[in-house]
C-alpha cells in the first residue's frame, strides 16, 4: 500500500528491536506499528521509540485487532497518534497515512523555519558584536595615542583576566565579556595631562591625585551604554584600583563591595605593571612579583581572584612570553 503512494517508501522490520536500532540513526516521517509482535508489544515499542532523541513528535499509527478500549487508551497515553483496525482497509490506510504525513510535513517546515530564524538571529548578533568590538578597538587606539605602553599591556590584561574568570568558574559568556571589556580599564588616561601621564619620574602627591581621576574619567566615557561589554568596561575602569582592604581609590571600596570584574582586573593589572619596565621604574622579577602579590592577599587583592590567578600560573607565564612588549 505504501508503494502505491507517490514519493513514499517503506522500511519494514519483522523484529521491533531491529526497528528501534534503525531509528536511533534515522528519522522516519511516519511509523506504522502492530500491537502484537515478537519480543515486545506495540505499547513497549512506542514507549522506547518516543524515548529516542528527536522522536517525540514523529506521527505514529498503531495497527490492532483488539476492540478493547483500554488497549487504545494505553497506546494514546504512550504517544500513538492514530489507529488502524485489522484487517487493514486500503482506502482507510491511504487516507490516514496522508493525514499523518501532512502533519509531519508541517512539523518539518516549522523546524526548518525555527532553524532559519535561529541562524538569522545568530548572524544579526554577530554583526552587533563585531561593531561593538570595533568600537572597543578604536578606543584602544585612542588610548595608545596618549600612552605608548598601552598596546601589549591591554592584550595581556585581557588574557590574564579571562584566565582568572575561568578558574573562578564564571560562565563562558562572562569569560567572553571580561576578555573584551578588561582592555578598557585605563581608557580614562586619555583625559590626564601628558605632563603627568608621561612623567619619567615619581609623581608628586598633587599629581597623583590628578592621575587617580583616570578611573572616574574612564567610567564617564563608558557608562550608560546598552552594550554589556561597555557596561562591564565602565565598571572595570572605575573599580580596578580599589583594594580589598578598602585602601584603594577612587571610592575606598572594601571586600565584596568591589565589583567582581574590578577585583579580577586589579590582580591582572598589578601583576603586569610590576613585571613591566616603565619610564619611572624597572621591571620586577617574576619571583618578586609573585611573592609581593601573595603577601598582599586579602589586603590589596581579593583572595579568590588571586588564588584563581595562581591556579593558572603556567598559562600566565605563557601569556607573558607570547605577548611580550
Amino acid at each position: 500500500m505504501v508503494a502505491k503512494m507517490e514519493d513514499c517508501t517503506a522500511t519494514a522490520f519483522l523484529n521491533p528491536e531491529d526497528a528501534l536500532v534503525w531509528s536511533r540513526d534515522n528519522d522516519p516521517d511516519l511509523v506504522v506499528v502492530d500491537y502484537i509482535m515478537p519480543q515486545m508489544n506495540g505499547d513497549a515499542f512506542i514507549r522506547e521509540f518516543r524515548a529516542l532523541p528527536g522522536k517525540n513528535e514523529i506521527p505514529l499509527v498503531m495497527v490492532t485487532g483488539s476492540q478493547d478500549q483500554m488497549v487504545r487508551y494505553a497506546a494514546l497515553d504512550l504517544g500513538a497518534n492514530d489507529f488502524l483496525a485489522k484487517p487493514v482497509d486500503e482506502f482507510e490506510f491511504m487516507v490516514r497515512t496522508r493525514n499523518m504525513l501532512a502533519i509531519r510535513k508541517s512539523q518539518k517546515e516549522r523546524i526548518n523555519r525555527s532553524a532559519w530564524l535561529e541562524e538569522e538571529v545568530r548572524k544579526a548578533t554577530g554583526m552587533i558584536l563585531q561593531r561593538e568590538q570595533e568600537t572597543v578597538m578604536r578606543l584602544w587606539k585612542a588610548a595608545e595615542c596618549k600612552d605608548k605602553e598601552t598596546g601589549a599591556h591591554v592584550k595581556r590584561i585581557s588574557h590574564y583576566s579571562a584566565l582568572i574568570a575561568k578558574h573562578l568558574g564564571l560562565s563562558e559568556e562572562e569569560q567572553d565579556i571580561i576578555t573584551r571589556a578588561s582592555p578598557m580599564h585605563d581608557i580614562g588616561k586619555i583625559g590626564i595631562p601628558d605632563s603627568i601621564l608621561l612623567k619619567p619620574a615619581k609623581l608628586t602627591a598633587e599629581e597623583f591625585d590628578i592621575m587617580k581621576q583616570h578611573t572616574v574619567l574612564g567610567y564617564e566615557i563608558l557608562a550608560n551604554s546598552s552594550s554589556a561589554v561597555l557596561q562591564a568596561s565602565a565598571d572595570i575602569a572605575l573599580a580596578h584600583h580599589e583594594k580589598y582592604d578598602g585602601s584603594g581609590y577612587p571610592h575606598a571600596l572594601k571586600g565584596k563591595g568591589i565589583s567582581l570584574y574590578g577585583r579580577i582586573v586589579a590582580v591582572a593589572d598589578v601583576f603586569d605593571a610590576l613585571c613591566s619596565k616603565r619610564s619611572y621604574k624597572g621591571a620586577w622579577s617574576i619571583e618578586q612579583v609573585a611573592e609581593h602579590m601573595k603577601s598582599n592577599r586579602e589586603q590589596q587583592f581579593c583572595p579568590d581572584s588571586l588564588d584563581a590567578f595562581f591556579m593558572g600560573w603556567d598559562e600566565v607565564l605563557k601569556i607573558r612570553e607570547r605577548l611580550a612588549d
